[in-house]
């Protein structure tokens, strides 16, 4: 009989899970704080639990525990990398960094992507499976673990695509912001999607305080069909009416993620059609120097390009900031130090 992957179990799901074994309903607070907030591995280390109730979890249900592979510190900015193995021996990356603000982790919500954005290692190789909750989840708690600090902001924004993992993505969230977990504030999440518009209005009526953040890239559709496949189902204008409608439901300002390739997206024209495109809607624009791979042909802006695109947004009075670059020195970009693994390990 398969195990039930107990971490992935909502409180309430968890408490139905306990009675049906026989055992009371406050037991499931106790087990439920020894995974989502001391963080244990194993179901032995539940000392608070009688020996015959451990037995029946370990008979039962599965506690997932990723395994660290590879860890990797910026010596520029302190930036850390993590490459985690799965259970099936597929790995997945995470990042740690460090703001004044608090400590903010990165995470991946699939193995692998199936997008196909030129300009990312993630979808190299395309998709192999969608993570689960927990799997998502242990990122940060292992991540929170290893650091020995508290993890205040989660960004889903590592390899995959969150929305196309919806099911899981909203479990993973709501555990994740569970008062009896480790609470973190949905204000303090970000999900980036590169435009699944049916799912951007599924979002917008889940009742969430989360950030959404789009993966725009380009301001008009024949540029972003050269760098995104997924322009060619969802054109920019019905993507707009789904970031409008986003809004109008939740409240919620908009980011807009866009990494600026030389000679591709960052004329003068480009700023102009971009400030065009956003204006009325609530948002804000981060500008990202796209992140060079080997496998593609893709040069990051001029650093006089950046500040001269950014400065033709703030002329039309558009909320934007240059996002800052951190961890270069360890393929911090999405994708990168996995596919350096998978190059090393199953290579020909």
């Amino acid at each position: 009989m398969e195990k039930i992957d107990i971490k992935s179990l909502n409180f309430d799901e968890l408490k139905e899970e306990i009675i049906s074994l026989g055992d009371k309903a406050f037991r499931a607070k106790q087990i439920y704080d020894w995974i989502h907030v001391k963080l244990v591995d194993d179901f032995d280390e539940m000392t608070n639990l009688s020996k015959d109730l451990r037995e029946k979890l370990n008979e039962k249900y599965e506690l997932t525990s990723l395994k660290i592979v590879d860890e990797r510190i910026s010596s520029d900015d302190g930036t850390r990398k993590y490459l985690f193995m799965l259970k099936d021996n597929r790995v997945i990356e995470s990042v740690l960094m460090k703001y004044k603000h608090g400590n903010s982790v990165c995470i991946s919500s699939q193995v692998g992507c199936r997008m196909g954005c030129k300009f990312c290692a993630s979808t190299i190789g395309g998709l192999e499976r969608n993570l689960t909750s927990s799997e998502m989840l242990d990122q940060i708690y292992k991540i929170q673990k290893i650091s020995k600090e508290r993890v205040s902001n989660v960004v889903v924004m590592g390899t995959g695509e969150p929305l196309d993992n919806y099911d899981n993505l909203i479990q993973f969230i709501q555990i994740l912001t569970d008062e009896y977990g480790l609470n973190i504030s949905q204000r303090n999440i970000t999900v980036s999607t590169c435009g699944l518009v049916p799912k951007i209005k599924e979002l917008a009526k889940a009742d969430l305080a989360i950030t959404l953040a789009i993966s725009l890239h380009a301001p008009n559709d024949s540029v972003r069909r050269e760098l995104m496949p997924v322009a060619n189902q969802y054109d920019i204008k019905t993507l707009m009416e789904a970031c409008h409608y986003y809004y109008e439901e939740t409240g919620r300002r908009l980011t807009f993620e866009y990494s600026l390739v030389e000679g591709i997206n960052d004329s003068e024209e480009n700023g102009m059609e971009l400030a065009r495109l956003v204006k009325g809607l609530n948002c804000h624009i981060n500008l990202i120097p796209v992140n060079p791979i080997k496998e593609r042909n893709y040069k990051h802006s001029d650093a006089k390009f950046i500040q001269n695109f950014k400065n033709i947004l703030e002329k039309y009075r558009i909320n934007v900031t240059i996002r800052r670059e951190m961890g270069a020195d360890i393929d911090a970009a999405c994708g990168q130090l996995r596919k350096s693994y998978m190059d090393d390990h199953f290579s020909e």
